[in-house]
């Protein structure tokens, strides 16, 4: 008695569960293969770079050290570099440094005239947009935005004020920070097509309920949570439901699922999909971190892609990864690379200049210039539009890579007797990796052998902590990661196959979902059936309590 009780049970919950949730898994399953190449619209560390005006060593006629002066601030090379605005090579001094393509931090100093940026005026503005379109000025549209709208509606740009939105008949649309004149959102005809197609859909991104940040978080995880518990009662009830055996019968012949019809169809697909569909619900959930222990063992310190909120993109996580320390403290690995906490003191670079640093370059189409250091020796690091990046010392040539035995000595000597393994990986591995293979490779790889079995990954190119990993990453990694994006190396390295298996799964949970939506309709329209004969039959019956 108890189990067909439960069982019917189990029906009854998982059904209406479904005509609840049908139509908000479908919008996940469909967006999610566009997700897989096409995202929100944002401005990227590499849309700067490639906007940014060329760094002319002619103009630069100001050192770094007037620069710190005129700005009132100490100069350290952890704190100054050399970038461009408003099409004129400029020194940043504070504001962490380091961030390589990032729009913002510090005070600005012109590096041809040493004068310090103050605020930034309408004119300034209007040109920072013209340049990132390329497009006249007079061509374009320009607003104020005062609410956010579908392409502000995240992070920073949400309190992001005064702000300005130029829109040219090309369909490119530039927002521009009113107080900085730095560019924090730029969108296209086609980048705003794919992701009302993509990631607004399967984001929930939808402006009446994402600007609202509390109601939106709620729906997301609610939503999952109850699509998770969905999913899993359906799996339960299609292996309940299924006969090895055979001891049905459908259109006279024996068969091992008791229904026909829509429902047949969704068993069947529950059965091949169901699995997966309740792990993408699940994974989903993860990835709004609901639950305490997100916080507590996440610790996969590696920087995110770039965010449409605040235009430099991940920095903080940048400079995270680069201290080069677990949670629980251990060796600065970023400092005993630049060869001691502090670095070369800025005097170390005065052998060469920061324009004669970039001549040393000519042909490089340098962009952006670093003060750097390795093992006490002082450089630049000089970035090209692409992103790639040279080295140049104080004295010799300019260098495209440190020699990686002399990093692996750096790095062996730091960490001391915990080192583990120590070699250098060309390939990416179940923790450093990148299915659009951006990320540097070749890197040193360093393994602890600690309790939490920490993993870093340096950059012999930069001298640089590119990603940190430890155990208590799990959850992130494995349960998130894995789970959702199917991110593990046997498949995504070998691309196509890993396009293949996610496309085939998600046809398969999209199947599911459209043979729940024909369901769902079923049930609705016989209820409304059903509302509508009551209402019609309640006037005949008043007439008859009437006439008697």
């Amino acid at each position: 008695m108890i189990r067909p009780t439960l069982k019917r049970s189990l029906i009854f919950v998982h059904r209406w569960l479904g005509v609840a949730l049908s139509v908000i898994f479908m919008l996940w399953f469909v967006s999610g293969i566009v997700m897989m190449y096409w995202s929100f619209p944002g401005v990227s560390a590499r849309d700067r770079l490639e906007r940014a005006r060329r760094l002319d060593p002619a103009h630069i006629r100001v050192s770094p050290e007037e620069a710190a002066a005129a700005a009132g601030r100490e100069a350290t090379p952890a704190a100054i570099r050399l970038t461009s605005f408003d099409g004129r090579p400029v020194y940043r001094v504070g504001g962490g440094g380091g961030g390589r393509g990032r729009g913002a931090g510090g005070a600005m100093v012109f590096a041809d005239d040493g004068t310090l940026s103050m605020a930034v005026d309408s004119a300034t503005i209007d040109r920072a947009a013209a340049n990132w379109a390329r497009r006249p000025l007079q061509e374009a549209t320009k607003v104020a935005v005062e609410e956010v709208d579908q392409w502000t509606v995240a992070g920073a740009l949400r309190n992001l004020r005064p702000l300005y939105k130029y829109s040219w008949p090309d369909g490119q649309h530039v927002y521009v920070d009113g107080t900085t004149a730095n560019v924090v959102q730029y969108t296209t005809t086609s980048s705003r097509f794919w992701a009302y197609l993509g990631a607004i859909p399967h984001w929930l991104y939808f402006t009446p309920l994402r600007k609202h940040q509390p109601r939106w978080f709620a729906v997301v995880v609610y939503s999952s949570l109850i699509g998770t518990i969905s999913a899993l009662i359906g799996v339960v009830v299609a292996i309940w439901m299924y006969s090895p055996r055979k001891r049905y019968r459908h259109a006279g012949l024996a068969t091992s699922i008791p229904y026909k019809g829509w429902k047949r169809w969704h068993t069947i697909a529950g059965l091949f999909f169901g699995v997966v569909t309740t792990t993408w619900a699940f994974s989903g959930l993860l990835s709004m971190g609901p639950f305490p222990i997100m916080t507590t063992l996440t610790d996969l310190t590696v920087p995110p892609p770039p965010l449409p909120a605040d235009g430099a993109g991940g920095a903080a996580a940048d400079e995270g990864a680069a201290r080069g320390r677990g949670r629980g403290g251990g060796p600065n690995l970023a400092a005993a690379l630049r060869g001691g906490r502090g670095g070369p003191p800025m005097s170390a670079y005065g052998g060469r200049s920061p324009a004669d640093a970039i001549a040393a370059v000519a042909d490089f189409d340098v962009r952006e210039l670093e003060y750097t250091a390795f093992a006490g020796m002082p450089l630049y690091l000089a970035t090209n539009p692409q992103g790639e990046t040279r080295l140049i010392p104080m004295q010799g040539s300019p260098m495209t890579t440190l020699d990686a035995d002399a990093v692996m000595s750096v790095v062996r000597q730091a960490l001391g007797p915990s080192v583990a393994e120590l070699r250098l990986i060309d390939q990416y591995d179940a923790y450093y990796r990148d299915r659009t293979r951006q990320r540097p490779l070749p890197v040193i790889f360093a393994k602890l052998n600690d309790s939490v079995g920490t993993r870093y990954y340096i950059d012999p190119k930069t001298a640089t902590v590119v990603q940190q990993y430890s155990a208590r990453g799990w959850v992130s990694r494995w349960l998130y990661n894995g789970l959702h994006s199917l991110d593990f190396p046997w498949l995504y390295n070998y691309r196509p196959l890993w396009d293949i298996v996610v496309i085939t799964l998600m046809l398969g949970g999209t199947a599911l979902c459209v043979t729940s939506l024909m369901l769902t309709y079923r049930v609705l329209a016989r209820k409304a059936v059903v509302f509508a004969r009551a209402r019609l039959e309640v006037p005949n019956e008043d007439l008859a309590n009437e006439q008697t």
